[in-house]
């Protein structure tokens, strides 16, 4: 009899102190409300009372900026009804706390709530909504906010026992928004707004900067990406040393610096560097280069006694600043990449696949891929791979081209491996420089009865004679790539056909960002 006298008015203060704490948290201002949060969920846990009920007793904490403990507390999702709660406890099934008052809430212009007329069901209600506008923003829609007067005379009278949400989809038609927004706006609105949107979209992480080794080439990658070149100084001062100053905040983006290292090579690499030191320096929180072409790439191992391995000591300079990856176009060759450390992996991106097209839609008579030497073989034959399952070419050959150097830059013999007789012949190479190797392997292939000889590379640099050498040679069609920039003397080369790479880079540096695939591009 004693225990369930004691039982019994357990229960009986249980119930008292939580309706206490109910009608106290409903006249305390937020600020007491919230001090008071603590003990009095520390209160109700001594009387026996649940975590559930303890939320339930003090609504009005949604009025502070603490975080909101009712979806760990409750245990239940945030989308389930919380409208009545009850008070659970061993030995007892459960007593429901008295309805609450449910009261209506206006559409007024301000975002903040009445504490006056706050109640469980309307927490329970925003609860909900912030979870919907979480699992699914783009369907939730935006209602702009009116005045009280306006509101007043606009929202009809709502029925009794009814609840009027300023921002309820039922009585919002995205449909009519968007096409009220449509008609307001003229053809020129609609399309600095859908510039803006590109922008927005495409440049939220992202900066795109250039130095002065390809300027024309980073403009046509900024466009394809629908971005703005980072604002920076890049020049020299009167002594000649680099001078580098970025304009734009840096802190925390994704930074892409497009460089390649052609002639000047020391003054475009050397820009490279600072360029890269500077953004480090600026808090970026990752460096890319782009480097169309990599300049001493052909010094990749020692060919004779005390001589450097350039490519390797460049790759050492570029990490020791610092970058984190590296995009490039056509390495010389391929043991380039393993000159980086595992921590900076390298894209070799193909420029084969932009020549691709180009000599698909030509209309080739018994086409033969030629590599102009032995080291070119399996780019050669990528390219004959490329062509003959993009463009159903079968029967396209292959041959090879075995030179021999009396010293650099000269050649005292080439010979053919392969049949060319009557066949179009594509010679593919990564570079042309002093176009020495190119002409002479042209030459070659019409006295071994080539009909026709065309030459793709990926980089142009024509240093020298090698512009003249091309005119003269009895080549139908030279095609390289904008990795370099033009000069007016290719220009005036009827031979030479430029393609631009800027579509393929653009494309590689959005699947970086957005952490894609970039394999994918070649298939």
């Amino acid at each position: 009899m004693k225990v369930q006298s004691v039982l019994r008015s357990m229960k009986a203060t249980r119930r008292i102190a939580a309706r206490t704490l109910q009608s106290r948290c409903a006249t305390e201002s937020s600020e007491q409300c919230s001090r008071n949060w603590s003990s009095d969920l520390a209160a109700l846990a001594i009387l026996g009372t649940t975590t559930t009920a303890a939320v339930a007793m003090c609504e009005r904490r949604k009025c502070t900026n603490v975080r909101d403990p009712r979806v760990s507390y409750l245990g239940k999702r945030p989308t389930e009804p919380v409208a009545s709660f009850a008070v659970e406890h061993d030995g007892d099934k459960g007593e429901k706390l008295p309805p609450v008052q449910e009261t209506k809430i206006q559409a007024t212009s301000s975002t903040m709530k009445d504490p006056k007329t706050y109640t469980a069901w309307n927490a329970a209600k925003d609860l909900e909504d912030a979870a919907q506008t979480a699992k699914y923003p783009e369907q939730q829609p935006v209602v702009e906010t009116e005045t009280d007067a306006e509101s007043e005379e606009q929202t009809p009278p709502s029925p009794p026992g009814k609840q009027v949400n300023a921002t309820s989809p039922a009585q919002f038609d995205p449909s009519m928004a968007t096409k009220r927004d449509q008609y307001s706006m003229t053809k020129e609105e609609e399309r600095i707004e859908e510039a803006t949107r590109k922008a927005k979209q495409h440049s939220g992480g992202l900066k795109l900067f250039s130095g002065n080794g390809n300027m024309a080439l980073a403009l046509e990658i900024a466009r394809y990406l629908g971005i703005n070149l980072g604002k920076a100084t890049v020049g020299k001062f009167a002594d000649g040393e680099v001078n580098v100053v970025i304009h734009e905040n840096v802190r925390g983006k994704d930074c892409y610096i497009i460089q390649p290292t052609c002639p000047p090579v020391n003054d475009t690499l050397m820009e490279l560097l600072l360029m890269v030191s500077t953004l480090n320096r600026a808090s970026a929180r990752r460096i890319t280069v782009v480097i169309p072409y990599y300049g001493y790439a052909r010094q990749d191992r020692k060919m004779q006694a005390r001589v450097p391995i350039s490519a390797a000591d460049v790759a050492r300079l570029m990490e020791a600043m610092g970058i984190d990856r590296v995009i490039a176009v056509d390495l010389h060759c391929g043991q380039i990449q393993g000159f980086f450390g595992p921590r900076v992996p390298v894209d070799n991106l193909d420029g084969g696949i932009v020549g691709l097209d180009y000599f698909g839609s030509k209309d080739l008579h018994n086409p033969v891929v030629v590599s102009p030497d032995a080291g070119g073989v399996y780019r050669a034959k990528k390219f004959r791979e490329g062509l003959a399952q993009k463009y159903e070419m079968h029967d396209i050959g292959l041959a090879m081209i075995i030179k021999q150097r009396a010293r650099a830059g000269v050649i005292e013999q080439m010979d053919l491996v392969g049949d060319v007789q009557d066949c179009d012949c594509i010679l593919v190479d990564d570079m042309i420089d002093t176009a020495g190797t190119i002409c002479k392997a042209s030459e070659v292939l019409v006295q071994k009865g080539a009909r026709r000889v065309f030459a793709f590379a990926s980089h142009g640099l024509l240093s020298g004679p090698g512009n003249d050498r091309i005119a003269r040679s009895p080549m139908e069609e030279v095609v390289i790539l904008n990795t370099i920039p033009t000069s007016p003397q290719r220009e005036t080369n009827d031979k030479l056909t430029e393609l631009s790479v800027a579509p393929l880079l653009a494309q590689a540096i959005f699947n970086i960002h957005a952490k894609k695939s970039i394999s994918a591009l070649f298939k």
